[in-house]
């Protein structure tokens, strides 16, 4: 049987997870990475997306982060993300207003809105309403 890592998650507000895991795979800036036990230690940023991770019973788990940073060491991988919350926490309905708010301010043209702002905005929640709907 194949080693395990611990996972931990966590936010500037509380821990996500930690936990033992098989696999975990992230959405790096570069690229989706994934990370066994024995991995060559690294530091890399995060962008928004899933993170994915096998739990020791080897069943899937998803999380939804946004933006923050990893960091894989031979035994551990740990996640500091600006947010985080189980596929099972996340509000879809919340999510779809977010999304439909942060449409309106782009197309709204006024001049004070801010652009970058709203289309980051926008990913999070598409991200959001994926994931949840992926159950």
């Amino acid at each position: 049987m194949a080693e395990n890592i611990r996972l931990e998650v966590v936010t500037p507000e509380k821990s996500v997870v930690s936990e033992n895991a098989q696999i975990v795979m992230a959405p790096g800036s570069l690229g989706e990475f994934g990370v066994l036990a024995g991995h060559t230690p690294f530091l890399t940023t995060l962008k928004t997306g899933a993170l994915k991770y096998k739990d020791e019973g080897g069943s899937e788990r998803l999380l939804f982060i946004s933006s923050g940073f990893a960091e894989a060491l031979p035994d551990r991988v740990t996640v500091l993300a600006e947010s985080a919350e189980r596929r099972r926490d996340i509000d879809i309905q919340r999510a779809k207003a977010a999304a439909e708010r942060a449409e309106q301010r782009m197309q709204s043209g006024a001049e004070d809105v801010d652009f970058v702002r709203a289309k980051a905005a926008l990913m999070r929640a598409i991200s959001r309403i994926q994931l949840a709907e992926s159950r």
